[in-house]
């Protein structure tokens, strides 16, 4: 009996040591202690509490100690809590300091709040890097196309990282300054013989206002001759008014057929008066007749002459014929 209360005694005693190494991070106190960090084993407890890894808290806290950083760990668990990366926060200020960039804090959490890595942000103030534009199309007066890619120099503005525009901004600007350049040149060639004109007109633009960056230099990288668009422009436009000519022409001749239609309808219209009238002839020589208004000799005489022209329209049209056969 005394031993099973002696197993069930150290198996409970086992089970408050799981608790209490589980809830209290002794290991960790014991690094903190021995790194010069000043910890309290209740704050530990708070955050396991308060479902923070102290781990994440502590280990970065170490590193700033020894790297000469005066932080705290209720700073450092409202960054995490907040939804900030402590290490990478850490890892920023020791890069900043052992490059004597002035910043705090609080500027720092903020810009890792803002969703930049202000680790790479310090990094890139220290080692400025290249962004390369994609390939702009630019037409100087004389209408010829140039085909251009600049590499921009940046360095990192601290100071403007929160609210500033990113690298999508500076491309932009840099393409319009470009295009605004060589689209100002008479001649594509003084662009060809001077390509750096355009890197010292595009830099005086202040290009980087606003942004989270410094523009440092601006460097043609390639430049090409393209398309002639001048002449395209020229070549499509005598396409549209020779097109709008054919339309007018079309129109004009839909017009002339519809006249000549018209016409051909008004002679067939008299034809018809004509033969009408033909056909009323007889009887009218028929009623002179009986009523004593002409006499037969004259009718013979008539018919003679009616004879008469016949055969002189049948002789014109022989001739006509003959004339188009030779």
């Amino acid at each position: 009996m005394e031993l099973v209360f002696i197993i069930l005694i150290a198996f409970i005693i086992l089970i408050f040591l799981g608790i209490l190494f589980t809830m209290v991070p002794v290991g960790l106190w014991i690094t903190a202690f021995f790194s010069g960090v000043k910890v309290k084993i209740s704050n530990l407890i708070g955050m396991r509490l308060r479902r923070v890894t102290p781990s994440k808290i502590i280990n970065p806290l170490i590193k700033a100690t020894k790297a000469g950083l005066v932080l705290s760990t209720n700073e450092l668990e409202a960054h995490h809590l907040a939804g900030g990366n402590v290490n990478t926060l850490v890892d920023a200020l020791i890069a900043a300091q052992r490059a004597e960039i002035p910043l705090e804090f609080e500027r720092a959490a903020a810009i890792d709040l803002a969703g930049r890595n202000v680790l790479e942000a310090v990094q890139v103030s220290v080692n400025p890097k290249v962004i390369e534009t994609p390939q702009i199309s630019a037409v100087a007066i004389n209408g010829i196309e140039l085909l251009a890619k600049a590499k921009v120099t940046v360095r990192a503005n601290i100071d403007r990282l929160v609210g500033g525009a990113g690298e999508e901004t500076i491309i932009a600007r840099v393409g319009e300054g470009i295009v605004t350049t060589v689209g100002s040149a008479k001649s594509h060639k003084d662009v060809l013989e001077n390509p750096d004109s355009i890197s010292k007109t595009v830099l005086t633009k202040g290009l980087d206002s606003g942004t989270a960056f410094e523009i440092l230099s601006i460097d043609i990288a390639d430049i090409d001759v393209g398309r002639n668009i001048g002449a395209k422009l020229m070549t499509d436009q005598a396409e549209a008014d020779k097109r709008i000519a054919q339309a007018k022409a079309e129109e004009r001749r839909a017009m002339a057929v519809a006249k000549e239609q018209e016409m051909i309808a008004e002679v067939r219209s008299m034809r018809a008066k004509v033969v009408e009238a033909e056909s009323k002839v007889p009887l009218a020589i028929a009623d002179a007749l009986k009523n004593g208004n002409l006499g037969v000799l004259d009718y013979y005489n008539l018919n003679n002459i009616v004879s008469d022209t016949k055969m002189r329209e049948s002789f014109a049209d022989s001739n006509e014929t003959t004339n188009k056969e030779d």
